[in-house]
């Protein structure tokens, strides 16, 4: 079994990226920041906006389109209310990541088994995954970033003009997706550390500016494009986006130093690899160890230096660190027959011993936690629990008898399943809250009786997406707001008080027809509701 998982690892990875990813895509609520991108890509099918991007009507430019392009087109083929088909590039993506961490580690390791390691640590990271809900064009500019720099690697050390190009293409493609983020978090840095590890021989720096110019001039064609058709909206967008790296969610330079904690489950074997000394003695080939290690370095460091941080933003970080993590795992599980020092393999089987107790008892845990939802979802509870309780006395088995490579496959299915259970049954991600309403219907609604819809305050994303179409908004000027023409309309707000306001108390008769709530759990959230009022002219009475 093992043998033909490794057989056909770009397969393998595919296969573990769609049981990971799938079955959970449809159950999490979608965030602020995937309502911003459904929505620009909604309003390129509705209005054309393919280049000038918008959001709610409005000039949306502080990301690039790409990653919108192809959630567009997704939504043209599949339904742009289709969640589930809307995500589904994203899962591509991180395919794509691990795929290419495998071929950039046969080019770097030449050995199959430790590459597909280091891309089963990578795809199985947790911000890796995760990020796609979070923040999807991340997941794009990183893993058109990632296929870039294996071609930047055959570039370094052969002279194929297909490997320039498609370098090229692909740091263009990265730029198109969140402009130069991961020129600065990943290519950088790899380009940095591959100089200090090998030096700057073979015509290195004529090559990399080969690679990078065109690239350069691919990414930068829509923001030269936007800015000259539409010069001022793009400056005050730029201004404010480049003020927020400095001034926006300002941490300390060590924000970022418990980064290899955003590796999940891989956290105790990314600690170990990052043992330099000690790591350094035992790997078959210290230069391409030392790529991987400074690599992972240099971008935590040029992270640490914008005042601007979240930690999403180190998910570049786990790329190299899968790499440098793999060199650990390999070395154990290739020698733990024949390790001297059987303290050096410790930490390695503590933490698949931990895996296999998550395995055993996650059950037990999930039905005291979850015992309602386990009740209601018994089909999936069942299967998922006896599966787990024998992978998980499986694992402890296999450790007995030193079979370390069925123990690292193992403990990811463990891990997969486990996600799966907990996300499935975790009353988070579920309507836990009673007054929650969708405000789905209200466009139709209002379309039928010929009401125009208008928002006074704000309107969430996420109740944006939602409704389904624009809501365009009432300004405010120096001598009031700004009404419109029509003698009736429908308002939403999010500050009920507002309401009440003389000015436009004075103008109208106002009648509450409904609250529109879209927590879903109880830990409430005032941006996530809306009260829509129906307002009528009072001199039409």
């Amino acid at each position: 079994m093992i043998k033909t998982i490794e057989k056909y690892p770009v397969l393998s990875l595919l296969v573990l990226v769609l049981i990971l990813l799938l079955p959970n895509l449809n159950e999490l609520k979608v965030t602020i920041m995937e309502a911003r991108n459904f929505i620009a890509a909604r309003e390129m099918l509705s209005d054309g906006n393919w280049i000038l991007t918008t959001m709610n009507g409005e000039p949306r430019y502080e990301k690039p389109p790409l990653p919108t392009w192809i959630t567009a087109i997704f939504g043209l083929l599949f339904g742009i209310k289709n969640v589930f088909a809307l995500r589904f590039p994203g899962v591509i993506m991180v395919w794509a990541i691990g795929v290419f961490i495998y071929l950039f580690s046969k080019n770097l390791t030449n050995d199959k088994t430790h590459s597909f390691i280091n891309a089963l640590i990578g795809v199985s990271s947790f911000y890796v995954f995760g990020i796609i809900i979070e923040a999807p064009w991340d997941i794009y500019t990183h893993g058109f970033m990632m296929v870039a720099i294996f071609f930047l690697y055959r570039v370094y050390n052969s002279n194929n003009k297909w490997d320039i190009l498609l370098a090229s293409v692909f740091i263009g493609f990265s730029i198109l997706s969140k402009g130069p983020v991961s020129l600065y978090a990943l290519l950088l840095p790899f380009i940095l550390a591959y100089a200090l590890v090998y030096g700057v021989k073979n015509k290195f720096v004529i090559k990399s500016l080969l690679v990078l110019i065109p690239g350069l001039v691919l990414g930068s064609i829509w923001f030269i494009y936007v800015r000259a058709a539409d010069t001022e909206t793009f400056s005050k967008i730029t201004q404010v986006e480049t003020s927020n790296w400095s001034s926006y969610n300002v941490k300390p330079f060590y924000y970022y130093w418990n980064f290899f904690l955003q590796s999940g489950i891989w956290t105790i074997p990314a600690i170990c690899g990052l043992l330099y000394l000690f790591m350094i003695k035992r790997v078959k080939n210290g230069s391409h160890y030392n790529l991987s290690f400074f690599w992972t370095l240099f971008s935590v460091v040029l992270l640490s230096l914008i005042p601007e941080k979240k930690a999403r933003y180190l998910m570049p970080v786990l790329i190299p660190l899968a790499i440098n993590t793999g060199f650990y795992i390999f070395h154990i599980l290739e020698k733990s027959g024949s390790i001297k020092n059987k303290l050096e393999a410790i930490p390695l089987y503590f933490h698949f011993g931990l895996i296999g107790i998550i395995g055993i008892i996650s059950p037990l845990v999930c039905f005291l936690l979850f015992k309602n939802e386990m009740i209601e979802q018994q089909n999936l509870f069942l299967p998922l629990s006896l599966a787990l309780l024998f992978m998980g006395s499986f694992l402890y088995l296999l450790l007995i008898l030193n079979k370390m490579y069925p123990v690292f496959y193992i403990s990811i299915l463990i891990f997969t399943l486990s996600l799966t259970m907990a996300v499935h049954l975790n009353p988070v991600f579920t309507n836990q809250n009673t007054n929650y309403k969708s405000i789905s219907m209200l466009k139709e609604e209002a379309a039928e009786k010929n009401i125009p819809i208008y928002v006074l305050d704000q309107i969430s994303p996420e109740m944006l997406w939602d409704f389904g179409g624009i809501v365009h908004k009432i300004s405010k000027t120096e001598h009031g707001f700004s009404f419109p023409k029509e003698n009736m309309f429908g308002l939403l707000v999010n500050d009920s008080t507002i309401i009440n306001t003389y000015e436009l108390r004075s103008s109208y008769t106002v009648e509450k027809r409904d609250t529109y709530d879209l927590n879903h759990t109880k830990k409430y959230k005032p941006r996530y509701v809306n009260y829509y009022y129906i307002l009528k002219k009072r001199n039409d009475e």
